[in-house]
């Protein structure tokens, strides 16, 4: 997927009146960018941005792969049954998520973003493999949307169950190296985070 520049990705996000933070040295702007030209792949095909001013005040990006989108096998046999599968929706969500503990008490539980406030959710109830993005079919709320990363062992190649939700960076090193960003910015700005989801078509 393609590394848009810093000027382009704030480009959008003023399109959409979204807060860009400038102000200050590692003052985090956290943003996905949903690959709309294949939203049904089951592959870490999304970009995770984090863009932020050094000591310097000159931009500074990270670009990483991961997923927006829950993985096939959470497609066919989602987590809440009830309510179906769980996509993001596009949106920016000031202070949405706090540093804590991923999947806590089991083999899997590592430092990441979880959610702290209600975000937007799609619902796909179908049950196949495609993702619906059904705009009159949308929830809010708190559902353990949280930020983290996919295997420990290896680079997954397929997102399959590493999410049902969740964004999820494919690289443990890359989630590793933005968790370590994210406990720099605390020491200034608090340990919560605004995160801005967007898609390709944005572009």
């Amino acid at each position: 997927m393609t590394n848009y520049s810093i000027d382009e990705i704030i480009n959008v996000m003023q399109a959409k009146n979204y807060k860009i933070f400038d102000e200050g040295a590692y003052n985090l702007n956290l943003v996905g960018i949903r690959n709309t030209d294949d939203p049904n792949a089951n592959t870490f095909n999304d970009l995770f941005c984090c863009f932020y001013k050094d000591e310097t005040n000159n931009w500074q990006i990270n670009y990483w792969a991961c997923t927006t989108d829950p993985g096939l096998t959470i497609r066919v046999t989602p987590m809440n049954t009830k309510f179906g599968t769980a996509i993001l929706v596009p949106n920016q969500y000031r202070a949405g998520w706090k540093i804590g503990t991923h999947a806590a008490g089991t083999a899997f539980a590592h430092l990441a973003l979880r959610q702290n406030k209600p975000v937007k959710l799609y619902r796909d109830r179908d049950l196949d493999t495609e993702l619906d993005f059904d705009v009159t079919d949308i929830q809010e709320g708190m559902y353990g949307i949280n930020i983290h990363r996919a295997s420990a062992w290896n680079d997954a190649a397929e997102v399959n169950n590493w999410s049902a939700g969740c964004q999820v960076i494919q690289n443990k090193a890359n989630q590793e190296k933005l968790m370590e960003l994210c406990k720099k910015a605390a020491e200034t700005y608090g340990d919560v985070f605004t995160y801005t989801l967007l898609e390709s078509s944005d572009f």
